[in-house]
C-alpha cells in the first residue's frame, strides 16, 4: 500500500491532471489505479503525490490509444511488484508497436493533408480559384511541379 505523503482532495487531483471527478472515481471503480486510493477520517479519498504520477502515466497511454483492460492488466502487474517485469514489458511493447503503427497512418495523412495545402495555396496565388473545380481530384502527391495538381 503506498503511503500518501500530500494529502490532496479528488478535486485537487482532478484540476492537477485535467481528469474529471466523475472519472477519477471511475478510474479507481475500473481498477486502473497501482494501489488503492487511501480514505480519509471521514472517508473522503485522499490521494497522493504518487497517485498523481500514476494517473499521469494513464492518461498518456489512453490517450496513445490503450484500451482500458490492458491499462488495468499494467495496473494489476504495477501494483503485484517486483517479478513481473518480463509482462510489463510485453504489454508495453504490443502497445509501442500499435502506437508505431498509428505514427506511421498519421504521418502519410499528414503527408496528404500537406501536399493538399500546398496544391490550394498554389493555385491561389496563382490567382485562378477555379482550377481547382475541373473535377479531377489528384491523390498522388510526388508530381512533378507543372502538372495538373488538383
Amino acid at each position: 500500500m503506498a503511503e500518501v505523503t500530500t494529502s490532496l482532495s479528488i478535486g485537487q487531483v482532478a484540476e492537477r491532471t485535467g481528469l474529471s471527478v466523475h472519472a477519477l472515481r471511475f478510474y479507481e471503480r475500473e481498477g486502473l489505479f497501482a494501489n488503492p486510493v487511501q480514505r480519509g477520517s471521514s472517508g473522503r479519498r485522499v490521494y497522493g503525490e504518487d497517485d498523481v504520477e500514476w494517473l499521469t502515466i494513464c492518461i498518456i497511454l489512453r490517450a496513445s490509444g490503450m484500451p482500458l483492460p490492458a491499462i488495468r492488466r499494467y495496473a494489476e502487474l504495477v501494483s503485484e511488484g517486483a517479478g513481473n517485469e518480463k509482462e510489463r514489458l510485453n504489454l508495453l511493447r504490443q502497445h509501442q508497436e500499435r502506437v508505431n503503427i498509428q505514427i506511421g497512418q498519421l504521418t502519410q495523412s499528414l503527408d496528404l493533408i500537406t501536399f493538399k495545402v500546398g496544391v490550394y495555396e498554389d493555385i491561389l496565388s496563382e490567382g485562378d480559384p477555379t482550377a481547382c473545380l475541373t473535377g479531377r481530384q489528384q491523390l498522388s502527391f510526388g508530381e512533378p511541379e507543372g502538372e495538373d495538381r488538383k
